[in-house]
């Protein structure tokens, strides 16, 4: 039974939308706002004060603003000052820091760690156990899958400290670590595995340790000898472009 009022702390000052359902033993700080039909579910934290509340008694909490029609899954820690559009979904044990701005329709999944100061387009899709570094961009359409780390050091450990630069529509294969201020270009495929440290431009297939570019994503071929890339033109499960 997830939602039967026990243990529900909401802060006066947050702002509650229609529709919204809250798990129990869950926690709503000050400067809150969820949008209308959202769901929290069971044992999150939502507002999560920065260290200075621990230590100030001044301290106020930043806005923390989520969407229309949420889904945010069991244990999942979203800390003060973060913004979130509509339609947005996690998985179980989330941590998303400070200073996280994500857009519409994202889903965040398992034991995923987003440490904060960094942004994330729409429609953007990691799987479990993603690691974002800070200070990341990240565009439109860009899929992440299981284990991937974005790292923002080279040669840690550093003061010089600056995440990568994911382009739109670009996929992330599984186990695959971006290293560094580079950027990674539109629709480019990175095979499972890759560690990339340097920069790469639009369309490549990227892989390797360290990565290499092997050509152009649009000379890649399905078994039937269809083209796999861009892979809007192939893919619209859950797309804008859904028919």
């Amino acid at each position: 039974m997830k939602f039967t009022g026990k243990n529900v702390q909401i802060s006066p000052s947050a702002i509650i939308g229609d529709n919204v359902r809250i798990g129990d033993n869950t926690v709503i700080y000050d400067n809150v706002v969820i949008g209308d039909g959202s769901v929290i579910s069971n044992n999150c934290i939502i507002g999560e004060p920065t260290a200075d509340y621990y230590t100030s008694e001044s301290h106020q909490n930043a806005k923390t603003v989520i969407g229309k029609n949420a889904l945010i899954r069991s244990h999942a820690i979203i800390y003060e000052d973060v913004h979130i559009g509509d339609g947005f979904q996690t998985g179980h044990r989330v941590t998303i820091r400070e200073k996280s701005v994500i857009g519409n329709h994202c889903g965040i999944g398992t034991n995923c760690d987003l440490q904060g100061y960094l942004t994330i387009g729409d429609h953007c899709h990691f799987h479990s156990e993603v690691h974002i570094c800070q200070f990341s961009a990240i565009g439109n359409f860009v899929f992440i899958y299981p284990g991937v780390i974005l790292a923002n050091d080279k040669h840690p450990p550093t003061e010089q400290v600056k995440g990568p630069t994911i382009g739109n529509f670009t996929q992330i294969g599984i186990q695959s670590s971006i290293i560094g201020n580079i950027r990674v270009g539109e629709n480019c495929f990175i095979g499972a595995a890759s560690v990339l440290t340097k920069d790469f431009e639009d369309y490549s297939f990227i892989l390797g340790s360290p990565a290499k570019r092997k050509g152009d994503v649009r000379e890649l071929k399905s078994d039937a000898g269809e083209p796999l890339y861009p892979w809007k033109n192939r893919f619209s499960r859950g797309m804008p472009w859904q028919d």
